[in-house]
């Protein structure tokens, strides 16, 4: 098989969270134990940090392997859900898995694919890790895909977790509070191994310290910790209450929300300081200001063009959203025009009330199974009083609204990962 026959293969054998929901969630870690053993556990070959959360876990795991390899050291990434090309999920110095590689994997492990009827995420997970031992990485960044103790990639003993900001999504999977969701993300915290909380919730931070204290790991908030004073020509620095930890940082990740995910993202490098590696305030600020050429970040307040401003964003849950919102009521613009759509299984009038109702909407889909109608999503948007008008996909949505702009408005696309990854030339 070459690449695309490969790709055909593992989506049509395997289900794929992404495109078809809840039926491709496994309950237990069995496949990707079963798998691992078969490949000789390669996961236990490599250092790695393990980074879960419901919002900010993707930014900081690139923002994590940017600093590292700044620092020297030959860094693993392993993300999801990919963007353009599965390529995206599996990188080595922010270089993607070579297609060859991919199907090697595939052709050398059919036989074991068939047996142990993985989905499609437990077999991007022993690839990855199988592609990680082979590359003889420093440190892997590894991405929890959805929750954390059940996750496939919760059978590593990393060096560092890191858990980022809790909200609810996906929450048929996960519980429907903030303490149940926090539970499943405490999952990945190991015996004696340091764990860093982002940022401290009231309504979640005495799960964590109860799940630490059970697996005698050190606990750290960072916003405890840190905080972010702004310095001269746009560079802000990271205080701690001894006084300037990191100084002179330009970070090249424009989204407001960043701030949050960086101190997190500081806590952790500290961690790993403490654990022997050779990290420098160079190295921080030099990784900080380049994480989208350096680990090809993509989809986090993107800028797509200017006259008028178009901006695409990732941030699909109800957090992520107001994160969006507060940063576009701060940019300035003149008509404001959302290019918009969702999944079918979310809760979306949590999402469509707070939408700006003076805003001009063009509601589209993307092209995968779980995609919500453009129909029925204009429907539900009408009972928010949210006005526009349906477009095929995201790419006409945003010809249409820049036919109707003028050069100072601003056109913000957005709503889910898959309307942002089908955007032409992103």
């Amino acid at each position: 098989m070459n690449y695309e026959q490969t790709m055909d293969y593992l989506f049509s054998v395997l289900p794929m969270y992404q495109r078809v929901g809840a039926i491709a969630y496994k309950i237990d870690l069995g496949n990707i134990v079963a798998l691992t053993e078969a490949l000789g556990n390669p996961q236990d070959d490599f250092k790695s940090v393990h980074i879960a959360g419901t919002n900010g876990k993707g930014s900081s795991s690139h923002m994590i392997a940017a600093i590292m390899q700044a620092s020297g050291y030959k860094t693993g990434l392993y993300t999801s859900p990919h963007l353009k090309s599965f390529t995206e999920r599996i990188r080595v110095d922010g270089n993607e898995i070579p297609q060859e590689a991919v199907v090697d994997f595939v052709a050398s492990h059919k036989e074991l694919i068939e047996e142990v009827k993985p989905s499609f995420f437990e077999i991007t997970v022993a690839m990855a890790f199988q592609y990680f031992s082979k590359s003889e990485v420093d440190l892997a960044v590894i991405e929890v895909g959805l929750g954390g103790r059940l996750d496939s990639t919760n059978i590593i003993t990393p060096e560092v977790s890191l858990i980022t900001s809790i909200g609810l999504d996906h929450q048929a999977l996960l519980g429907n509070t903030l303490q149940k969701i926090a539970a499943e993300k405490a999952g990945i915290i190991k015996e004696g191994v340091p764990v860093v909380i982002s940022k401290r919730q009231p309504e979640t931070a005495e799960v964590f310290e109860k799940k630490a204290c059970e697996m005698h790991s050190e606990i750290s908030f960072a916003s405890d910790k840190f905080h972010i004073e702004q310095a001269a020509e746009g560079r802000i620095n990271i205080v701690s209450g001894d006084g300037i930890y990191v100084e002179g940082i330009r970070m090249d990740l424009q989204g407001f929300y960043q701030n949050e995910n960086l101190l997190g993202v500081i806590e952790t490098v500290e961690k790993l300081r403490q654990r022997g590696f050779d990290i420098t305030d160079s190295n921080i600020r030099a990784g900080l200001g380049s994480v989208v050429s350096t680990t090809g970040l993509k989809g986090r307040w993107q800028h797509l063009g200017d006259e008028p401003m178009i901006i695409c964003d990732t941030g699909h849950n109800e957090d992520g959203v107001k994160q969006i919102l507060n940063q576009l009521e701060q940019t300035p613009h003149g008509k404001l025009f959302f290019v918009w759509g969702s999944v079918n299984d979310k809760e979306v009038g949590d999402i469509l009330r707070l939408l700006p109702k003076d805003a001009y909407y063009f509601f589209t889909q993307s092209g995968i199974p779980r995609a919500l109608p453009k129909e029925d999503l204009m429907e539900k948007a009408r009972a928010f009083d949210l006005s526009g008008e349906l477009a095929e996909d995201v790419n006409e949505g945003i010809a249409r609204a820049l036919a109707m702009a003028e050069a100072n408005d601003l056109i913000f696309v957005g709503g889910s990962t898959f309307i942002v990854a089908e955007i032409e030339g992103l």
